[in-house]
């Protein structure tokens, strides 16, 4: 279904949407209770998953749920709550605040991650929501696989490339990408060059100044912890219970990848999701792009959208990023209405199918659909 874009009220769009949110109200502690509830589901699959991961074959089951608690604690807890959507809770823990999240110490605690929280903060936050398929858009698929879309390459070559880089993609891509942003923002600042990519040389090395930050606050941090100090701890069961630890881990991680990867690639890119060759001008104009450049999955139960990390109600999430997990649910219904009231599309598909619709993208099968004026 392609729209006639031009012809859209937007002023209408926006006072209909701003109307969502004023019904919603302010974040109350039934909401914090909610993210608490989907905070424990995930620390216990992790603490599960660690109880097996020490026994062979077990560990392999054990290796899954550490995953399980890995994406959550990425998806279901830091993503909200760094979108500041639980700030205004009366009486709300700092540690569940933007302000105190994930910050110094807390980072051990609140998300150890390859990713380091204020650059993903930066590039995720600030660049790909209010740039959502621009060329600015850090997460603009189709024009960070551009070199492979073109390339020479054997089709059924970049099938296995997109595959296994499927499975890397944290550690390989969204750490040095993050970094590379807020350290080009941090230039900017102080009127430095801006360095185009990470996919070079300085940006790995551990002796040159982007390097060594990749190096020492992404790399090195959860290495040591997750792979280190982990499997050690089981050290008074033997020398096989660490190496299976280690084995779970490194399995574990793998798993982790992939999961992000279904739930957060697809969301932005396929054949029938548009790309804008300029900036939007209005409020209505910006949410006009966050429905039709997004697509959602299934959805459902707490239990379904905590598999999907609250990611299959992408549409709601971008039209209002700092709102709870739990009012995603309610909001879905009224959104669909407003999107047919307006003749726009609302996408909605399982998250398999959007995930082959992506891999048909990145190796240059298809294209998006571009909005070329405003």
């Amino acid at each position: 279904m392609q729209i006639e874009y031009a012809q859209v009220d937007q002023k209408q769009l926006a006072k209909d949407i701003d109307a969502i949110k004023e019904s919603i109200g302010k974040p109350t502690a039934e909401d914090l209770k909610h993210l608490r509830k989907v905070e424990w589901w995930g620390r216990i699959s992790a603490i599960l998953g660690y109880s097996m991961a020490w026994i062979f074959p077990f560990n392999i089951i054990g290796a899954f749920l550490i995953s399980i608690g890995n994406i959550s604690r990425w998806a279901n807890v830091a993503h909200p709550v760094m979108h500041g959507a639980y700030d205004k809770v009366p009486d709300v823990p700092t540690r569940y605040t933007r302000k105190g999240f994930a910050k110094g110490w807390r980072r051990i605690i609140d998300w150890l991650d390859w990713i380091e929280p204020k650059a993903w903060d930066f590039e995720h936050n600030k660049k790909h929501h209010y740039n959502l398929g621009e060329d600015s858009d850090p997460d603009n698929v189709e024009l960070n696989l551009k070199w492979l879309r073109e390339s020479n390459i054997p089709i059924w070559l970049r099938y296995v490339i997109v595959i296994g880089f499927a499975g890397i993609w944290k550690v390989a891509y969204y750490a040095p990408q993050t970094l590379k942003m807020q350290a080009n923002f941090e230039r900017k600042k102080r009127g430095e060059t801006q360095h185009k990519s990470f996919i070079r040389l300085g940006a790995w090395s551990p002796f040159s100044e982007d390097g060594f930050r990749l190096w020492t606050r992404c790399y090195l941090p959860y290495i040591g912890f997750r792979f280190v100090f982990m499997p050690l701890l089981f050290l008074p069961l033997g020398t096989d219970a660490v190496i299976n630890v280690l084995m779970a881990s490194l399995l574990a991680e793998i798993f982790t990848n992939l999961h992000s990867f279904f739930v957060i690639i697809p969301n932005h890119s396929a054949e029938d999701i548009y790309r804008f060759e300029e900036p939007s001008k209005s409020r209505g104009e910006f949410y006009l792009r966050q429905i039709i450049g997004t697509v959602n999955y299934n959805t459902g139960s707490d239990q379904v959208d905590f598999m999907h990390g609250w990611l299959n109600y992408q549409v709601e999430h971008h039209l209002f990023p700092s709102i709870p997990l739990n009012h995603y649910q309610e909001m879905q219904p009224i959104v669909k209405q407003i999107c047919k009231k307006h003749n726009l599309p609302y996408r909605q598909e399982n998250v398999f199918k959007r995930l082959w619709m992506t891999i048909e993208l990145m190796v240059g099968k298809t294209n998006q659909l571009v909005i070329k004026h405003a």
